[in-house]
C-alpha cells in the first residue's frame, strides 16, 4: 500500500501529516513554507509512494465552508495540475487548531514550545488525517 499525506493549509504555513505505509497511523511530518509547498511534495512523491493527498477543508458552524477556503481552491488547482494523477481528498477540519493546542497541553509541553505555530499546523494536519482514516 502507499501513504496518505494531509495538509493543514495556511496562507503562511502548511502543517503535513502522513500515514504509514499500512495507512494505520498518522503522524506528524513537517510544516513548510505555503509557497514551497509544491516543491516539497514534489520531493516527498518522488521517494515515497503515496497514493493520496488530503486537504483540510475549513467549514463554520454552520457547515458552511469558511472564509479561508478561497486561499485553498487556487492551491487545488495548481495542485491538481502538479499531480494530475494523485487522488485529493477533502476533510472536515473544524476545531482542529483548538484539539492540536489542547494536545499539545496534555503532553506536557511548556507554554514556550505551545507558542510554536508551526508544531500547532503540524499536529493540526495530524487529526485532519486521523479524522480522514476514521472515516473511510
Amino acid at each position: 500500500m502507499a501513504r496518505i499525506v494531509a495538509l493543514d493549509f495556511g496562507k503562511v504555513r502548511t502543517g503535513i501529516a502522513v500515514t504509514d505505509e499500512l495507512q494505520l497511523i498518522a503522524s506528524g511530518l513537517s510544516t513548510v513554507a505555503t509557497k514551497e509547498l509544491i516543491d516539497f511534495l514534489k520531493n516527498y512523491i518522488a521517494t515515497e509512494s503515496v497514493e493520496c493527498i488530503v486537504v483540510g477543508e475549513p467549514k463554520q458552524m454552520n457547515n458552511q465552508v469558511s472564509e479561508s477556503e478561497a486561499l485553498i481552491l487556487p492551491f487545488l488547482e495548481k495542485l491538481k495540475a502538479s499531480f494530475p494523477a494523485m487522488r485529493i481528498e477533502r476533510q472536515d477540519e473544524r476545531f482542529t487548531s483548538k484539539m492540536a493546542f489542547q494536545t499539545m497541553i496534555d503532553s506536557g509541553l511548556k507554554k514556550k514550545q505551545r507558542r510554536d505555530k508551526a508544531l500547532v499546523d503540524e499536529i493540526s494536519a495530524t487529526i485532519i488525517l486521523q479524522a480522514y482514516l476514521n472515516r473511510i
